[in-house]
């Protein structure tokens, strides 16, 4: 299939095709991951600006066709009601699937249970994600209106959210603010770095907890003021404290299958629907609790 862009849209390469071809953004997108999209003879990226007269070649034949299986997999569900859910999601369990990951995800265990949101049949439900590794809070939508009212707030900072953080080294100040772009490492497309180049503004408030000398390291809460991939784990180890147990930017290479010591401790907003506030707050993972348990003098 061959198509040229008739005006200077400037629009991203999978959102002009998913309204060109009348196909998820999803299916666009995975389209272009097996490259099978090219741009101008050359494979382009899914963030590429298509310009007026681009020929684009696309190959609409995925290797396989995605589906979401629902599965009875447990899930900690903190707060439900008609539109939305807080989840207490558990270290180690993916957020959504992916290629090569499509099954035992929080996604495949949400639809065993509960309608969705379907703004991506892939994501169903998912406002904002965090990592694998990353233990507690996340918001679910239930519905299309209350995704995208969500969606708004988080874009908008109407929704707090705080985490709790172990780290390597002893962080001298009470407080403090990290502001500092963060983009993907060009030479390692699995990780992020601070950069100036292809890079968003990122911002993470934080203030010290304890700090634990005999150990050499720092209990923190973190304040997100952005929400870019892996962003307290970049800014903490680009200000020299990494977070602890952290395989891919601790300072050890002897971590624990238990993943970095961060955890999303609590969440605050108004309900997009009703308006009421919600405030919630659960505790780390035993794992957690027991190391600095463990680390007390």
């Amino acid at each position: 299939m061959k198509i040229v862009v008739e005006n200077n849209l400037q629009k991203r390469l999978d959102q002009y095709l998913a309204t060109t071809l009348e196909e998820s953004r999803n299916k666009i997108q995975q389209l272009i991951k097996e490259q099978k999209v090219v741009v101008n003879g050359k494979v382009a990226s899914a963030s590429y600006r298509v310009q007026e007269g681009d020929e684009i070649e696309v190959d609409a034949t995925l290797s396989q066709e995605i589906t979401v299986e629902k599965e009875n997999i447990p899930i900690d569900v903190v707060y439900e009601d008609d539109d939305l859910l807080i989840v207490n999601k558990k270290s180690g369990m993916v957020v959504h699937p992916a290629p090569g990951n499509y099954h035992g995800t929080l996604v495949n265990a949400l639809l065993y249970r509960f309608s969705l949101s379907n703004k991506d049949p892939l994501r169903p439900g998912i406002v904002h994600r965090i990592d694998k590794d990353t233990s507690g809070l996340m918001l679910v939508a239930k519905n299309d209106k209350a995704h995208d009212l969500l969606a708004n707030m988080i874009q908008n900072k109407e929704v707090e959210r705080t985490y709790l953080a172990l780290v390597d080294g002893i962080i001298p100040h009470a407080t403090g603010t990290i502001d500092a772009p963060i983009g993907r490492d060009p030479s390692n497309r699995e990780k992020m770095k601070v950069t100036d180049e292809n890079s968003k503004r990122a911002v993470t408030h934080f203030r010290v907890i304890k700090r634990y000398p005999n150990v050499n390291q720092t209990l923190i809460e973190c304040k997100l003021e952005t929400g870019r991939t892996h962003q307290i784990r970049v800014h903490m180890a680009y200000i020299g404290y990494p977070i602890y147990n952290d395989p891919v930017y601790g300072k050890r290479k002897n971590t624990t299958d238990f993943g970095q010591f961060l955890h999303s401790k609590s969440i605050r907003l108004k309900h997009p629907i009703t308006h009421q506030e919600i405030f919630l707050e659960v505790d780390p993972p035993k794992e957690f609790k027991t190391y600095l348990e463990q680390i007390e003098e």
